[in-house]
């Protein structure tokens, strides 16, 4: 091969590497992990017994391993270290918890999920972005737990500030509706872990489970439905609609969602 062949095949892929690698000035970018290789059968039986590395109480939890860049600034600083105070349940592959990260960088975001492949996929996606954007998303984190058997593990009474359900697996099965996420029982264990004024979310596409979530937040006595008018102010309220897979899935296809969304008085 030729000098100038040699040169003109350096200039067709950047020297060596794919446009993907590099950024504009050359420079060698950090690539995000694809989900196809992570994916998993978006169904799971939340009431197997599964193990978990699980902690015993909250105090167990090694807050600095999924935090490690706020919790060294805090020791530097001598001040306390910082708490989370959002929680994606069933967080699937993070759009949530990212999104979060992003518009509240003064607040800790974790995204729980059941899956293992589903929660080592967000959890790789965050260390990227980390690394692609310094200083960024050093507030998100992934943990893969149950939260239906361990939420109350991870986190102290009125620590957080906000929970989120987004496209919960609807179990269809009337055999099958003691899986569903949001539960009498387990809304106590939500109101328990939210301060107050907290604010639970939920959206579904599917009416049916819609109806399940709202009749049984409107029946428990600690949590009480924001008006209309009150979440047009609300940032959150409005996105929670587009930014899960689900969601996108949902817009494209020009499918109904419906919302609720509660306080914990």
């Amino acid at each position: 091969m030729g000098d100038e062949d040699e040169r003109k095949r350096k200039r067709g892929n950047g020297g060596g590497q794919s446009r993907d690698q590099m950024n504009m000035d050359g420079k060698d970018i950090v690539k995000l992990p694809r989900k196809g290789k992570y994916r998993q059968r978006a169904h799971s039986n939340p009431l197997l017994d599964v193990h978990f590395d699980v902690p015993t109480k909250p105090s167990d939890v090694d807050w600095s391993t999924y935090f490690p860049e706020l919790y060294a600034q805090a020791v530097e600083k001598q001040q306390p270290p910082p708490r989370v105070d959002f929680v994606d349940v069933g967080c699937g592959f993070g759009g949530m918890t990212i999104k979060l990260a992003e518009e509240f960088p003064d607040k800790l975001v974790v995204g729980m999920e059941i899956r293992q492949k589903v929660s080592e996929y967000v959890k790789q996606r965050i260390l990227a972005l980390r690394k692609r954007e310094p200083g960024k998303y050093t507030n998100a984190a992934s943990i893969r737990s149950n939260t239906m058997k361990h939420l109350v593990q991870y986190f102290e009474k009125g620590q957080l500030e906000k929970m989120f359900f987004l496209f919960p697996d609807p179990h269809f099965k009337t055999s099958n509706h003691r899986r569903r996420i949001i539960q009498t029982t387990l809304l106590d264990e939500y109101a328990y872990l939210l301060k107050s004024g907290g604010v639970l979310y939920t959206i579904t596409d599917v009416e049916d489970l819609a109806c399940w979530m709202r009749e049984r937040l409107e029946q428990h006595p600690l949590f009480e439905r924001i008006p209309d008018d009150e979440l047009a102010k609300d940032p959150v309220a409005t996105f929670i609609e587009t930014v899960t897979e689900e969601g996108k899935k949902v817009k494209t296809n020009g499918g109904s969602t419906w919302k609720a969304i509660f306080r914990r008085v």
